[in-house]
């Protein structure tokens, strides 16, 4: 019995033995992988992302719950997302980006939340959230309010090494879950990339492009890829080997369409023959035993070219595996574009056009330095009629006849609130009089009433300015509610590079001025800054005459009129290379005029609308009825249309009445209508 207890005992001490060991292993492998991340400052390029980016995705298991803090404006980052939230139009969504201060890279993976009419911050924490990165894409699910997010890059802080993703995650916007998205079928997915974009088109999302950079190559790339939010399966389509397609870039613009997308511009790298000097000449003579004063290298390329993604799905009736059919379509060259081109201009869309800001343009001087021009010009793009044109901030104008009617109104609000005061008095001396609590009843409401007035008046009122924010580039915009966010961006100065840490809002119906929601500077920069402070001031003052010469240049600029429009919803699928401008105010539809609300112009042209809604229900070989309703819905989202494909031009034609001293213009067979007999005489 002895001899079994100590064979017993023996089992246990190794089984404790043997627990104690792997505890302890267990307890290195942490402690390596903390000091992985510790050890992130010296950044050598043997680094291991892998296990870093392990620590950072424990770190996040530690959330146990979805939670939202409030909390400051996100801090300083560029290569983020923004994007306007579908289940709800106050509020706009924000995640991830990174922070260069010249010395070292930050990336990050937080979701904030801005609510635009309380004007407040959240900060949302995760059990299951992506890690963090920049240079990832996102768009909204067009059948449902969920938004996909895929890809983007981390890498070490120095730069040394690079990391890129490949996965896909859903994003609840009302609950604020994020998911992973495992997908089915053959296809497991896109290649890792980030400077790619995605667009939704009915049940599907679309992909395109983007680049994989191994810190010694950069791969640019301009494979599509689709995914069914039905099925939950990506594909990659089948494309015909006769047609052209775009060439593999990043960083462009890719904005939905009623029959697939559009894209337009981007950047890359090219292979070129670039000349050698001496040096080189001999080095390559000794090297390859013959002569040659050319070489090969990579030099960059703005796009310039326009493509239309064509996407059929499949029939109702056919099976559920059934792939729809795609095509690429090179459109016309775009009328007016932005000049000269320019890379890392950002487009948002906003009812059948794209909103571009800012941009850079380099010229390259030498292998040594780039001279670079920053814009911080408002362009929209009409997707339809495939034309630019610029949009100015319309500054606000001295008005004798309001302020005389401000002041005579405010005056009446005097009187009134003193009479009021003087009623309030006499009641409460009645009230005195009279005895009883009254009086003091009378003073807690009083009191509860100046504390419910309290909030509104500390909120206070947002600066307005009536000039685009400073020049950058990669800044990210979004739209919501018919008004443009821009935040962040990137701009350069020497070496010295600014990451900007604000968020501006731009009503486009009015232009009426840039509202700065929140501004914050930086002073960390940690890099080199080689210019002396006389030449920057020099350079800033010439940078500052050349942009008033541009805008003088544009303000003055007259707009082309041109033969009538091509019809609605038809894109050319051959490159003319015309740049010819076409007037929305050319055709046979009613256009809005000068100073015409939405509102008015519908109510002035509903009938108008209406018999061509019936007239196109006529000629329709389906033979489509519709209720009187659905015809009123249709003839105003018709009208709605025209009116904002109009808006520029009318815009133009409003500041140029306004300044020859004329008011809102009214036809005159509308004041015949109006107006009576003795009129009419006149």
């Amino acid at each position: 019995m002895a001899k079994d207890k100590k064979k017993k005992g023996d089992k246990a001490a190794v089984k404790a033995a043997k627990a104690a060991k792997n505890e302890k292993k267990a307890g290195k492998k942490e402690k390596k992988v903390t000091s992985k991340a510790q050890e992130m400052d010296s950044d050598d390029d043997s680094m291991d992302l892998d296990a870093v980016l392990a620590q950072y995705a424990k770190e996040q298991e530690q959330y146990h719950a979805i939670t939202e803090i409030t909390c400051e404006p996100p801090s300083a980052r560029t290569s983020s997302t923004i994007i306007a939230n579908p289940a709800n139009e106050n509020e706009l969504l924000f995640y991830g980006g990174e922070y260069f201060n010249g010395a070292t890279a930050q990336f990050y993976n937080d979701l904030f939340v801005y609510n635009i009419k309380q004007d407040s911050w959240k900060k949302v924490t995760s059990p299951n959230s992506p890690l963090p990165r920049s240079g990832h894409a996102w768009c909204r699910a067009a059948n449902t309010k969920d938004i996909y997010l895929f890809g983007g890059e981390f890498s070490s802080p120095k730069q040394g090494t690079f990391y890129h993703y490949n996965d896909f995650w859903r994003l609840d916007p009302t609950s604020r879950e994020w998911t992973r998205v495992e997908t089915k079928g053959k296809a497991a997915g896109p290649p890792a990339r980030s400077g790619h974009r995605m667009v939704a088109f009915k049940q599907y999302i679309i992909l395109f492009g983007g680049f994989q950079d191994t810190s010694a190559t950069t791969k640019y790339l301009n494979d599509v890829w689709i995914y069914d939010c039905t099925n939950f399966a990506w594909h990659t389509p089948k494309l015909q080997s006769a047609r052209a397609v775009p060439d593999a870039r990043s960083s462009f613009t890719f904005l939905p369409h009623d029959q697939g997308a559009v894209l337009y511009g981007g950047y890359s790298r090219v292979k070129a023959a670039a000349a050698m000097n001496k040096q080189q000449q001999v080095k390559g003579k000794k090297s390859s035993g013959g002569g040659g004063s050319s070489r090969t290298v990579l030099k960059p390329k703005v796009h310039e070219d326009t493509w239309f993604f064509r996407l059929t799905p499949p029939p109702s009736d056919a099976p559920a595996a059934t792939l729809p059919t795609v095509s690429w379509e090179r459109r016309k060259r775009p009328a007016n574009p932005p000049n000269p081109p320019r890379a890392g201009a950002t487009m948002a869309y906003h009812k059948g056009r794209g909103i571009m800001f800012g941009g850079v343009h380099d010229v390259e001087e030498s292998e040594e330095g780039i001279d670079s021009e920053f814009f911080n010009q408002l362009f929209v793009w009409n997707i339809e009629r495939n034309r630019y044109m610029p949009l100015t901030i319309r500054r606000p104008k001295a008005n004798a006849a309001k302020r005389a009617a401000q002041q005579a109104n405010v005056s009446r609000r005097g009187r009134g609130k003193a009479d009021e005061e003087e009623l309030l008095a006499n009641l409460k001396a009645l009230e005195m009089k009279a005895g009883g609590n009254a009086a003091d009843d009378s003073d807690e409401e009083a009191k509860k009433d100046e504390d419910d007035e309290e909030p509104e008046e500390a909120r206070p009122e947002k600066p307005r300015h009536f000039e685009f924010p400073h020049p950058r580039f990669n800044a990210a915009l979004t739209v919501q509610a018919d008004t443009l966010y821009i935040y962040g961006g990137t701009f350069e100065k020497g070496d010295r590079e600014f990451t900007f840490d604000e968020l501006f809002a731009i009503n486009l119906n009015h232009l009426d001025g840039v509202t700065e929601v929140f501004k914050r500077e930086l002073e960390d920069w940690q890099g080199s800054d080689d210019e002396a402070d006389s030449e920057e001031e020099e350079e800033d003052e010439e940078d500052s005459d050349d942009e008033d010469e541009d805008k003088s240049e544009i303000s003055t600029a007259p707009t082309s009129v041109a033969s009538p429009a091509t019809p609605a919803k038809e894109m050319p699928d051959e490159d003319i290379g015309t740049t010819e401008e076409i007037s929305a105010l050319t055709d046979t539809l009613p256009h809005p005029r000068p100073f015409e609300s939405l509102r008015d112009f519908y109510a002035r042209s509903s009938d108008q609308w209406q018999n061509i809604v019936i007239e196109e229900l006529t000629k329709s070989v389906k033979g489509i009825e519709k209720t009187p309703k659905e015809i009123k819905k249709a003839a105003f989202d018709q009208a709605e249309e025209k009116w904002w494909d109009c808006r520029e031009e009318i815009r133009a034609l409003e500041d140029e009445q306004e300044a020859a001293g004329i008011g809102e213009v009214v036809s005159l067979a509308d004041k015949v209508e109006s107006a009576g007999v003795g009129a009419r005489r006149r």
